[in-house]
This record gives structure tokens, sequence and C-alpha cells, in this order.
């Protein structure tokens, strides 16, 4: 395989047309990528716009920061959780545009050494990034059955995380990433184990709490709508409901304007709508996308625009 084909396998990007779309009105002017990984959206957006845009793209893996080098993007080793300090380091003129896409990219999926992946034999890690404090190691051997359980009800949203959480402290030590998938496997009862993979929730639920993911979402939507220009865009792409509720929550609080009572001849509470949303349903994969990338099946994007600072 060529280093082009590399490049290009590197990541598959989702709902990239209805990204570009809902981009091109705002061009030209700086796009930001906050969640850079493979750059497929970055590669695909300079196509579009050429020299109307730069993109800048950020990353907390060493591993695609490398990649954004490589396919001539400067990405910015970070957590996307900090786009506005990004975005006042690389340029004085804010942001026409800002794209997270939230989850794994392929690559780290289909690294075992990452242990992300339920499915191949690995460490237990999944840290996206060195910045993170915790491995999955340390939370699956060392936190407590109570801890435990509510990491995995919390974030994997997982009916049966009692049950789960006991099976997995009454395994220990657990050291790999097999390991972990039989022991919460032989909890729970053959219904669900008939159903997707068992191990899928918990294994989701470990990866959030140990990358910090869900506030990285809120600190990163508040800063790329902090910092993008009026007139700009924040584009989210979503792979569960806990992240898709965020984004949501999010731009629907930036939209709303004056809450007095409409009786009230004269407003007092001074609010305004700082954001005007682009997406009133999420935007989700077409049926050939889906055919051509199973990935985009889950993906759920949603759009806003800046209308008042």
């Amino acid at each position: 395989m060529s280093q082009n084909q590399q490049d290009k396998s590197y990541h598959v990007p989702v709902l990239v047309d209805e990204v570009i779309e809902l981009l091109g009105p705002v061009v030209p002017g700086l796009v930001i990528d906050a969640t850079f990984g493979g750059g497929g959206h970055s590669r695909r957006i300079l196509e579009e716009f050429g020299e109307e845009v730069r993109v800048v793209g950020i990353d907390r893996d060493p591993e695609a920061v490398a990649n954004g080098a490589a396919i001539g993007v400067e990405v910015v080793p970070s957590n996307f959780s900090k786009v506005a300090e990004v975005a006042r380091q690389v340029s004085e003129e804010p942001p026409v545009g800002i794209l997270f896409d939230f989850g794994l990219s392929s690559r780290q999926v289909d690294e075992p050494s990452r242990g992300f992946s339920y499915r191949q034999e690995g460490p237990l890690d999944m840290r996206m990034g060195p910045d993170a404090a915790l491995s999955a190691h340390q939370i699956v051997n060392e936190v407590t059955v109570e801890e435990l359980t509510q990491i995995i009800r919390k974030y994997g949203e997982e009916p049966l995380a009692p049950r789960i959480a006991k099976a997995i402290v009454a395994g220990r030590v657990i050291e790999t990433t097999s390991q972990l998938a039989t022991v919460i496997a032989d909890a729970l009862p053959a219904s669900r184990r008939r159903v997707g993979h068992p191990a899928r929730r918990t294994f989701q639920a470990l990866r959030i709490a140990v990358n910090d993911e869900l506030q990285a979402i809120r600190s990163g939507l508040d800063g790329a709508l902090e910092s993008i220009d009026t007139g700009g865009r924040v584009l989210a792409i979503s792979y569960h409901s806990l992240e898709d509720r965020i984004v949501k929550q999010r731009f629907v609080a930036g939209a709303t304007g004056c809450t007095c009572p409409p009786d009230l001849p004269v407003c007092g509470c001074g609010n305004v709508a700082e954001l005007r949303i682009l997406t009133r349903k999420p935007v989700r994969a077409s049926e050939e996308e889906i055919a051509a990338n199973p990935r985009s099946r889950s993906a759920l994007l949603r759009a806003a625009e800046k209308v008042a600072a």
C-alpha cells in the first residue's frame, strides 16, 4: 500500500458532504478541525475550498499529530476542550467554522495496543492521549464496586451495571481487553449475549471515564462558541445519546432568547439568542453512505450559527 493510500485509509470521514454544505456559506477563512484524527474531514475541506480556507487541526493523540504533518495540515497537540485557547494561538482572526467529530477514529479501534477494542487482545489502556490521568487498567482494577457501577451505569447506560461491576471486582486482577470482555460476557444472561456484543456498553463507559469525554465536549462547545466569528458555524458529530444530548442542549440554550412571560410588555430578562440552530433534527447518513462506511450508521450531525457575541 502506498503512503497516499495509507493516508486515505487512516480515516473515512462521516457525513462529509453535509459538513461541506454547512461550511460553504462561511468560507473564506479559518476552519478548525477540533478532532483531527485521521484528517479525513480536513482533507475534504481543503479539496473543496482550496486556498479560500486555512485548516488547523487539534488532537491529543501524537499519532494523529504526525499524520497531520504527513498530509500538510498543521495539527496542534491539545485536547479539543481547549479549542478557544488554540484558536487564539493560531490566528488573530476568529475562525469561521469549527468542526467536532466525537468518539474514536477507526485507526484507534483497529490498533490492539491502544486497548479500545473488545474484539481484539490488547492491554487495558483506552487513553486517547498521554494527557489522560488514568488508564482503563487502573479503573478496572482499583476503584470500588460502587464507583465502577456508577461509571458503567452513567457512561454506558448499562442496566445491568451492578452485576457487571461485581463480576469485574471478583475477577481481579484483569490485564487485557479479552479478559475483561470475557468477564463481562460471563456476567450477563444468555439473552443479552445474543444481542450485539455484551461488552460494548461497558467498554464505552470505561473509555469515556478514562478520557473525561463528556466534560471535554461541554468545554469544547463553550470554547468554540466563545471563539467563533459572528456569522460563523459550529458543527458537531456525535455517535451516542450521551454526546448528542450535550450538543443539543447547548445549542438550544444558546438559541433561546427572551424568557419573560409573553404578557410582559417590556423584556426584563435581557436574554439575547447567541445562536441560530441550522439542524432542527440531527442529520443522519444516507443508506448509500452507511453501505460504504458502516461506522456512519450511528452518526448524528448538529450545527449552529453564531448570531450575537
